[in-house]
């Protein structure tokens, strides 16, 4: 009995075990839209919280504590200077200035909201977008990026040796 016992706790826990290295998948989720009332493209990031969290306090030394009740005041401010170092917008071939906006959070994500202001849609030919985030921090990152601009709609996948996406109008 007490070996039949035995084999049955080792039959119940290895399986348990088996899925204890459970793989993760790093990816964040990018969308860029023109709003023509605001003459603006608009641009939102969804991030996995904790890796942008680590890759912070890889890069900046600090721990944010993100949507958490011990949350930093200038966490807004390192995910800025995170952002700009990390993603940037050429229309017609010139790079063009992004505005981060804010962010919220949204269960284990954290959402970011840029924009690029003073945006001619009837002038653009094409848009590129470079999307490094988290490629830094891990090897396997990919940053899929959606454009969605009146007609004209194209997705990317970018990956660290990819990191560029383009739109032709």
């Amino acid at each position: 009995m007490i070996n039949f016992f035995k084999k049955s706790i080792i039959l119940v826990l290895l399986p348990l075990f088996a899925f204890t290295t459970a793989h993760k998948f790093y990816v964040s989720v990018t969308n860029i839209a023109y709003s023509s009332k605001d003459n603006a493209l608009q641009i939102t990031s969804r991030v996995f919280i904790d890796d942008l969290e680590q890759t912070i306090k890889e890069r900046y030394d600090i721990n944010l504590h993100m949507a958490t009740d011990k949350e930093l005041q200038n966490t807004t401010n390192y995910i800025e200077k995170y952002i700009n170092t990390k993603f940037s917008i050429a229309i017609n071939g010139n790079e063009v200035p992004v505005k981060f906006i804010g962010k919220e959070y949204d269960n284990d994500i954290v959402v970011c909201y840029i924009e690029v202001p003073n945006v001619k849609l009837s002038e653009v030919k094409n848009i590129e977008i470079s999307n490094e985030m988290l490629f830094d921090m891990y090897d396997d990152q990919k940053n899929v990026v959606h454009f969605k601009l009146n007609d004209h709609k194209k997705s990317y996948v970018l990956t660290r040796s990819n990191n560029k996406g383009m739109l032709n109008l």
